[in-house]
């Protein structure tokens, strides 16, 4: 194992004028890192935090509630993910953001779901580096904070763009590129090429950050050592985790983990991040982003058996926090975490 890299991991950086404590960074995850998760993935020692991702045009237009909710930001610095298509849109939502406190505004060109590549979004900008560029500079033009970018390796195979967008972006004032090792139409199928992503460390000279595959201290060295990364970052791996980037940043630095507290108590967790999203969409909305949750932290954290299985179809069913809390204590204090994590 890389010393120098693994050292490297636990010391602070820059993205502009916005220090940054580590370079362990926690993804933005669609329908996933809302305020709770991020609030949750901070505290455990996370870099960052990036808000999900929120299209720029429906951004503009939504009430004032939906505004605050989507700025809401208590997770160390605010950094917040905008996708779009229209350059003019990007800039008036990125205006919005600043306004409202965000002090990183994060670009994506990333997200290869066919809902936001069929409008053109995310990863389809890639297929059209003059018209992805527009809405890089409509964006770091409207605003004083440091704008990055997210992207993938290119659309397909026999189109690897990524160094010559990252390139452009830069030399267009983006401070910070992120690189997913896959192509678009690969979605999340076979593994992430860290070694591809090396060709935008050689053209670029502002923090890269590596993404995709990466869910231990291991594979994240691994990552820098082929991409010449300054940072890694965890999607993922965090869902039903999100102390998981905090851990490597913890391990980097010989720290113990977040879950290795003694005072950790994973049914009490998992019930506070239940009980935050129900106060921070309220009990219908917050019911139903929950359970997605619910699901990975028992997938992730319990054995397969059938009095757990049966406990899960209870819980997902469940529209009522005063059945669900009992259930959700049941299931985690019904077999013992430490030798489920060691079978």
């Amino acid at each position: 194992m890389d010393n120098h890299l693994t050292a490297l991991l636990h010391e602070s950086f820059q993205i502009g004028n916005v220090a940054v404590r580590n370079r362990v960074l926690a993804a933005p995850l669609s329908g996933v890192s809302d305020l709770p998760f991020r609030q949750r993935t901070w505290a455990a020692g996370a870099g960052i935090v990036v808000s999900e991702m929120i299209a720029s045009r429906e951004f503009c237009s939504e009430s004032d509630e939906s505004t605050r909710r989507a700025l809401s930001h208590d997770a160390g610095p605010a950094m917040l993910q905008l996708a779009g298509f229209e350059a003019h849109w990007m800039g008036e939502a990125a205006k919005i953001a600043e306004s409202n406190g965000a002090e990183i505004i994060d670009i994506n060109m990333g997200c290869p779901a066919r809902k936001v590549t069929g409008k053109a979004s995310g990863s389809a900008l890639m297929r059209d580096l003059d018209h992805a560029m527009t809405l890089v500079n409509a964006t770091v033009d409207a605003v004083q904070v440091p704008v990055t970018l997210k992207m993938r390796l290119g659309w397909d195979d026999e189109t690897i763009n990524a160094p010559e967008l990252a390139r452009r972006a830069v030399d267009a004032g983006v401070q910070m590129i992120t690189v997913h090792g896959r192509t678009r139409c690969q979605f999340y199928d076979g593994v992430a090429d860290w070694r591809a992503v090396a060709a935008v460390r050689d053209v670029v000279d502002v923090p890269l950050v590596v993404n995709g595959d990466i869910d231990d201290l291991s594979s994240a060295i691994a990552a820098c050592e082929q991409s010449g990364a300054d940072a890694v970052m965890i999607g993922r791996a965090g869902q039903g985790a999100p102390w998981k980037a905090g851990d490597i940043a913890n391990a980097s630095a010989g720290l113990p983990q977040f879950t290795q507290a003694p005072s950790f108590d994973v049914a009490d967790y998992v019930i506070s991040h239940y009980q935050a999203m129900l106060e921070h969409y309220g009990e219908h909305v917050g019911t139903r982003h929950a359970r997605k949750h619910l699901g990975w932290y028992i997938d992730g954290l319990l054995p397969k058996t059938q009095s757990i299985t049966e406990l899960r179809t209870e819980i997902m069913r469940s529209h009522l926090p005063e059945k669900v809390i009992p259930l959700l204590r049941d299931v985690f204090n019904s077999v013992d975490l430490e030798k489920s994590e060691a079978a």
